[in-house]
């Protein structure tokens, strides 16, 4: 079912952002691993098929079919798209049912000349980030038997613009600044764009930015004693439906407000009925680099990628392949006007054994450092995570007075 992959796709986001985000400014994708992760596990002897099981939190039997539909949902999205390739070497011979897991549009071929074959997949990461990013996030080394990528984009409108204003903060990390921040204001009366998460960490503060599209991107804020990691791991896992959550009018009927990490309640007169909430944020526009394999554990990867006399998978090939690189490049902004992201995955396969005969492989204010999450409205597919740690800066040659 397409909700367990969500699902599975979700936990293993939660789990990297808590392996992960220390606290410094970072964003990773774990809708991007996950699909090629499910292309693997099929195809793999035990015991990498088992930790790679482990990892996307499914069985490695129907796992292909589960990343497709994963892949089906992000570029069905009016706001999302995602691509799939794989290039294999001319001379490596491919198992055709695996062959068949994989759609006929993702196939291509590695030449096994090093500078063609990085500029071609290079083109491709262009035309699929549409420019956002310029580059694979490994190289295409001579002796590559077999390259696997994913590319998500987003680029959505907000529904509710922002402006542009400075950001003073009073204070917390970023109070010191000899400079004011880059940041975002607004006000609505749908109070229940805030929420607050019970988690066993403490209350996690959430607010959801909608865009025009079927994409929202939730901002979340926790104590000031709980970890980045531990803010956005919650917050993934409340929007699962794992905790509690207690949005705006309820905040103030049950008096929870007090509770809300950044939140800050005070009256006032109003001509018309209903309460107001006023927004503050950084903006922002980051990029990060993952290695895969510093983490292998966490991803399944351990195993897979050492040597082995008979390889690692099987269903791929007769070949010895065993993984030789594994990244992921990732970019990520929130603006007035929207938020704009792209992300590519990608993973290597070597021939580690001895060659096959021929085979010649050549007021909420979110001011000070806080999370986001950027999710599919209609399935709560989790896109990206995020934190923002080192903000902008307002720009010297815009005048204050000029954003009002």
């Amino acid at each position: 079912m397409t909700g367990d992959a969500v699902r599975a796709s979700n936990a293993l986001s939660a789990r990297w952002v808590w392996d992960a985000c220390d606290g410094t400014t970072t964003v990773l994708s774990g809708a991007g691993v996950w699909p090629l992760l499910a292309l693997l596990a099929p195809a793999a002897r035990e015991p990498g098929r088992g930790e790679l099981r482990q990892a996307i939190g499914v069985e490695a039997a129907g796992a292909g079919g589960r990343a497709r539909e994963l892949l089906a949902i992000m570029d069905g999205s009016t706001a999302a798209t995602a691509a799939l390739g794989v290039w294999a070497h001319a001379g490596l011979p491919v198992e055709p049912g695996w062959r068949g897991a994989v759609p006929e549009a993702a196939w291509g071929e590695l030449t096994g000349d090093q500078s063609e074959d990085q500029a071609r997949l290079d083109a491709w990461v262009r035309q699929n980030t549409r420019g956002r990013l310029q580059r694979l996030p490994i190289q295409v080394v001579r002796d590559a038997a077999l390259v696997l990528a994913t590319a998500l984009t987003i680029d959505t409108a907000w529904q509710q613009p922002f402006r542009d204003t400075p950001l003073t903060p009073e204070k917390g990390p970023w109070a010191k600044r000899a400079r004011e921040l880059a940041g975002l204001s607004r006000i609505t009366q749908d109070v229940d764009q805030l929420a607050v998460a019970e988690t066993p960490a403490g209350p996690v503060t959430l607010l959801t930015v909608q865009g025009q599209d079927d994409i929202d991107v939730q901002l979340c804020l926790g104590e000031p004693s709980l970890s980045a990691r531990g803010v956005l791991a919650h917050a993934i896992a409340a929007a699962d439906g794992d905790y509690p959550v207690h949005r705006g009018d309820e905040l103030l009927k049950r008096s929870r407000a007090r509770q809300t990490p950044g939140l800050k309640v005070s009256k006032f007169s109003s001509f018309t009925p209903g309460n107001m909430l006023s927004v503050m944020t950084a903006r922002f526009d980051i990029t990060a680099k993952h290695d895969l394999l510093a983490r292998a554990g966490l991803f399944g990867l351990a195993t897979v990628s050492t040597e082995a006399p008979e390889g690692h998978f099987p269903g791929i090939s007769r070949a010895q392949l065993a993984i030789g690189q594994a990244a992921q490049e990732i970019t990520a902004a929130f603006s007035a006007e929207g938020f704009k992201a792209a992300a590519v995955t990608a993973m290597s396969m070597n021939v580690t054994g001895a060659p096959m005969d021929e085979a010649y492989f050549l007021s909420i204010a979110f001011d000070r450092p806080f999370g986001f999450v950027a999710r599919h409205r209609p399935t709560g597919l989790v896109l990206l995570a995020g934190w923002v740690a080192e903000p902008e800066e307002w720009p010297e040659d815009v005048p204050t007075s000029a954003v009002w």
